[in-house]
């Protein structure tokens, strides 16, 4: 069965991990996108950050009508001695939209569509699959793009002529 994940690995040999982690925190309080979000635990000892996010994706009918159902993931980031790393994954799907809080692993999910009637007309499976896949990298594009700017401090020095030291 098909597994949801992105995970990456990020050297930062310059970056403080306590600035890493910082950082990686205010992007979970502050510009996670993917709400409702919950569980947001930190540990600054440990440099740990984990929050989970909500999405959706659209399975259709046999008729050919989408159905939007939420999907709940895990974003979970990690200060390493040589950087930082980050995963989006443990996704759940809620199958029936009015009990939201009843949730099933993407895998049994997965193949609850693969074995319906009309699996070979909807191609659900694979359709649920690529767009929870879109999902996480939407996800991790985000937050590299967060933690690959500059942060508000450094704004400063930017377009500053060098200094010679000769």
């Amino acid at each position: 069965m098909t597994h949801v994940e992105y995970s990456e690995q990020v050297p930062a040999d310059d970056q403080d991990r306590e600035v890493l982690y910082r950082r990686a925190l205010d992007w979970t309080e502050n510009h996670f996108a993917y709400g409702p979000k919950t569980d947001l635990t930190f540990d600054p000892a440990a440099g740990t950050v984990r929050v989970m996010g909500t999405g959706k994706v659209k399975p259709v009918t046999p008729g050919g009508k989408e159905q939007v159902q939420a999907v709940r993931f895990t974003f979970t980031f990690r200060t390493t001695a040589k950087g930082y790393d980050y995963s989006v994954g443990a996704f759940q799907v809620a199958p029936d939209p009015k009990k939201p809080a009843e949730l099933i692993p993407m895998a049994d999910y997965l193949t609850q569509l693969a074995a319906e009637k009309a699996s070979s007309r909807t191609f659900n499976e694979r359709r649920v699959t690529a767009q929870a896949n879109a999902l996480a990298s939407e996800v991790a594009m985000s937050f590299r793009s967060y933690m690959n700017s500059i942060p508000a401090g450094a704004e400063g020095t930017v377009g500053l002529p060098a200094t010679d030291q000769d």
